[in-house]
């Protein structure tokens, strides 16, 4: 081989050397607007359910967990979620609509993350355990 062969490999071999690899931030879900929610911990929610969320610009988080009106603080980096509520209405439904109710309640606070998939958003738990499923309003 030519001394001329060695210089490219050389020089080749430097400039790859020099790369850098760009970290890049996950982006934040677009969260923003209202969604149904669909699924709770696993079990679809009964028809026509008023199930939904809405994330305000804000921070501000309200809907319906089935039965009653509910109020909290969301906040979202990247693709990690957390989901505060805070307090609701105190009005009594049906035994289905008030144990769907129990279950939304509880599993907003588990969620860690979020992830949109086939167009719905997926919120899941530390562990990657789906919590609720939500479609766009």
């Amino acid at each position: 081989m030519s001394i001329k062969l060695y210089a490219i490999a050389a020089a080749l071999l430097g400039l790859t050397a020099c790369q850098s690899t760009i970290e890049t931030q996950p982006q934040d879900i677009a969260l923003q607007g209202s969604w149904h929610i669909e699924v709770v911990t696993q079990k679809p929610v009964i028809d026509y359910s008023p199930a939904q969320l809405t994330f305000a610009p804000d921070g501000k988080l309200t809907g319906n967990n089935s039965c009653n009106n509910f109020f909290g603080q969301y906040s979202i980096d990247g693709n990690k979620i957390t989901l505060t509520p805070a307090g609701s209405t105190m009005k009594a439904c049906v035994d289905a609509l008030m144990d769907q109710e129990r279950r939304v309640m509880a599993a907003m606070p588990e969620v860690a993350t979020g992830e949109l998939a086939k167009g719905k958003l997926l919120l899941k738990d530390a562990a990657g355990n789906t919590q609720l499923i939500l479609s766009k309003i």
